[in-house]
């Protein structure tokens, strides 16, 4: 279970990164947004299949620990 874990969390990072790339690209308009948008789509399924091995309110945290440092989920250390 934990590769499979492993696996998807990799999928999310992947997505992400290339949905921040979409942002920043020389696309525009509608296909800018139409990728984005899959790309967002693609971390939901994702989200789904975490939903099955840990339940919703960890997978919820794994998918925010995945994307966000804990500055961007506004967690702040000492």
């Amino acid at each position: 279970m934990e590769s499979e874990i492993a696996r998807i969390r990799q999928k999310i990072l992947t997505e992400y990164e290339a949905a921040q790339r979409g942002l920043l690209g020389f696309a525009s308009g509608t296909a800018r947004h139409d990728f984005i948008t899959a790309r967002t789509e693609n971390i939901g399924v994702l989200h789904e299949e975490l939903i099955g091995f840990v339940g919703p309110d960890q997978a919820m945290a794994i998918v925010a620990n995945t994307i966000w440092s804990p500055a961007d989920q506004g967690v702040i250390s000492e």
